[in-house]
Formats: C-alpha cells, sequence, structure tokens
C-alpha cells in the first residue's frame, strides 16, 4: 500500500457518508428534508455538506427529491445492498482478469460466506 492510498486521520472511507444517508433515508417513513437528515447523523457535518452530498446522491440516481416549499425532500431509490453490488460490479467490469480477480475475492472470504455464496449462485436464497 502507498502512502497516498491510506485515509488521512479522522476521514471517512469513500462513500461512507453516502452510505450512512442512505441508511438514514431507508428507515425514514417519509422523504427527509437536509436538516431531519442532519439531525439523525451520527457524523457531525455542516449542513451545506449534507445539502452537497445529497445533491450529488439524487444526481447519481440514488434519491428522488421533492419539492418542498424553497427546500426539498429526499427519498431513497434503492437501498444500501444495491449500491455496495453495483460498486462491486464496476470493480469487475473495470479489471482485465476477471477469473483472477473472483478468485481472489473467493479466497478473501470470511468463514461462512463461501457457503453462502455457493447457496446463492444455487438459486437456495433468490429475492
Amino acid at each position: 500500500m502507498h502512502a497516498d492510498d491510506e485515509e488521512a486521520p479522522g476521514r471517512r472511507q469513500a462513500g461512507a457518508l453516502e452510505s450512512e444517508i442512505l441508511r438514514v433515508l431507508v428507515s425514514a417513513t417519509e422523504p427527509l428534508t437536509p436538516r431531519d437528515v442532519l439531525g439523525k447523523l451520527t457524523a457531525r457535518l455542516s449542513y451545506s455538506t449534507v445539502v452537497t452530498v445529497l445533491t450529488r446522491m439524487f444526481e447519481k440516481g440514488l434519491l428522488a427529491r421533492f419539492k418542498d416549499g424553497r427546500s426539498f425532500r429526499y427519498a431513497p431509490l434503492t437501498d444500501e445492498a444495491s449500491v455496495t453490488a453495483r460498486k462491486m460490479g464496476s470493480l469487475l467490469d473495470a479489471g482485465t482478469d476477471r477469473a483472477t480477480v473472483l478468485r481472489r475475492f473467493v479466497g478473501e472470504l470470511k468463514p461462512g460466506d463461501e457457503d453462502l455464496l455457493r447457496q446463492l449462485l444455487a438459486g437456495a436464497d433468490e429475492d
């Protein structure tokens, strides 16, 4: 690992803030304003940061946005598992040797995950 690849102390991993905001929105019973989201986050952030992240998530197609007076309300169009699955697929597509990437991915699985993956591949736990 290069020094450039390491996270700075106190910094979140890429996508961690989006994931936390998505969890807040998925657990809500109605679309939320940026101020509502800010109040439910565990991270200490500025209002403008929350608005920026919500706007980016809307532009990525992860959220619906509804006009509410001079502000907007946001609702999820997906869930965290779907977002993660899309990221995994994009990373796999970016490589040049799918077989090696998949082999190494399987080799890094935690105990029990390999059995779960086999069940999923066999269609035992379809959504």
